[in-house]
């Protein structure tokens, strides 16, 4: 790989981390946190299982963002009746009004990121 390529996946790295920041300051949830609440709104009742494989993350990851939620009320989490090892998960009320708050439209997305979003 060539010394231009290199340097432009770190200034699309850093751009991702700056929108994370924004991101996180005004909606007082970090991507994954979002993206985790979007996940149980579309679906109820998904296994920690299914939202590592669907979000990309690894389990000990996975397990860090819902448990960040969860301390905020933002998801509950109930037993399978017929396998008690296995959990499934789901959004409250209170995570539903969380991401009422966030408009996409106003998330503010650095330059570089619009032009590779275009």
């Amino acid at each position: 790989m060539d010394k231009g390529k290199i340097c432009k996946i770190r200034d699309i790295y850093r751009a991702i981390a700056e929108m994370e920041m924004r991101f996180q300051k005004r909606f007082g949830l970090n991507i994954n946190e979002a993206m985790l609440l979007c996940m149980l709104q579309e679906q109820k009742g998904i296994t920690a299982g299914e939202l590592t494989k669907a979000m990309g993350l690894t389990h000990s990851n996975m397990s860090k963002v819902i448990r960040s939620v969860e301390k905020r009320k933002f998801v509950s989490r109930s037993f399978d009746k017929n396998d008690k090892r296995m959990i499934h998960f789901a959004i409250t009320k209170a995570g539903l009004e969380q991401l009422e708050t966030i408009k996409c439209s106003e998330i503010d997305i650095p330059e570089m990121l619009n032009e590779l979003l275009s």
